[in-house]
């Protein structure tokens, strides 16, 4: 079976190459629907990575957030034309303490190996989970990215202490969106404030309880723990604000991504006895975990609505490259790729 990849060569610049599927017993067929582009996409296709990882990875099919149809499953897990989310993570071990996201035998689609920008997906069955019927496909898309905020989520639930009567959220794109999203139903008792700095976008953060831009933040403020949802070159900044209003022995969740080194304030980390814990990509059961949550509270797929930005239809590589640029110029939103039948 032929199998057409679109793999980017060098920044800006995609090409076409043929690879051959043989069809066993152990691997299911994906047909891929429904592309999303998320920032570390973009960082390859800008070339924003360091010259040395892109001689590395590329040439390198692009993309960890997508869906897909069932075409073939010889094992029976699936009926055809189920409609799949496809999980990027790929383990090749089972560690009883370090989670499969954290392996570092794990290889991941989109980052070293290569994503869903294919004309087929061959996978094993615990890489899809069934997605609900009649959700919103273009929300669908980017579940990757919402089952990383349920992640982190996860994490600092089992991590932090037990006072969560605030909670704060850094951001105030996508991720900061996902994250106070999942955090009203995940912890409804906790009240959620939104930092950001951009009012326009903070006006869309309908759900939380108050929202303040970072440069207009009450005194008297204190919160019980925070996520950072920035990253980029602002990210010791937004830290070492965090650590400035986060009450004593909380937790600081941090998710936003940075290529370089972070100067952080580790006096006040001391004498407050903070708690930091990283948290990047996630597995199987937080897909399974975020389909549960999709069921209890279906208002999360029409608050994610809000969030979908342009979406383009592909055929070839010219489509593929539109999308992209596209998604460079987006004042919020996730850029949705969906492949023409």
């Amino acid at each position: 079976m032929l199998n057409t990849v679109f793999q980017l060569r060098k920044p800006r610049q995609f090409e076409v190459s043929f690879k051959d599927i043989t069809l066993d017993s152990e691997h299911i067929i994906v047909r891929p629907t429904y592309l999303s582009i998320c920032n570390a996409d973009q960082r390859y296709y800008q070339g924003k990575r360091a010259e040395s990882v892109l001689k590395k990875k590329l040439p390198m099919a692009l993309i960890h957030e997508g869906i897909g149809k069932v075409i073939y499953d010889p094992t029976g897990t699936f009926n055809i034309g189920d409609e799949v989310v496809m999980i990027p993570n790929l383990p090749i071990e089972k560690d009883d303490i370090i989670g499969e996201n954290y392996l570092r035998t794990s290889k991941f689609r989109g980052s070293g190996t290569d994503g869903f920008l294919q004309e087929y997906i061959q996978t094993v069955p615990d890489r899809l989970v069934k997605l609900p019927d009649n959700i919103n496909r273009s929300v669908a898309a980017f579940t990757e990215i919402v089952s990383v905020c349920y992640h982190a989520i996860s994490r600092f639930i089992k991590t932090s202490n037990a006072r969560k009567d605030i909670i704060g959220v850094w951001g105030d794109g996508n991720m900061g969106f996902l994250t106070s999203l999942l955090l009203k139903k995940m912890l409804p008792k906790s009240k959620i404030i939104v930092f950001g700095v951009n009012e326009a976008k903070l006006n869309d953060f309908t759900f939380v309880d108050q929202t303040y831009l970072v440069n207009a933040i009450p005194d008297n403020i204190r919160i019980n723990h925070a996520f950072e949802c920035v990253g980029g070159n602002v990210a010791p900044q937004v830290i070492n604000q965090i650590i400035d209003y986060i009450d004593p022995e909380a937790t600081i969740a941090i998710l936003g991504v940075t290529e370089d080194l972070a100067p952080i304030n580790t006096r006040m980390i001391l004498e407050k006895g903070l708690r930091i814990i990283g948290s990047s990509r996630s597995g199987r059961e937080d897909f399974e975990g975020l389909m549960d949550l999709y069921a209890k509270y279906p208002d999360i797929i029409q608050y994610m609505e809000n969030i979908v930005g342009t979406q383009v239809h592909i055929r070839d590589v010219k489509d593929i490259v539109n999308a992209f640029e596209l998604d460079i110029n987006k004042m919020l939103g996730k850029t949705v790729m969906i492949w023409d039948e």
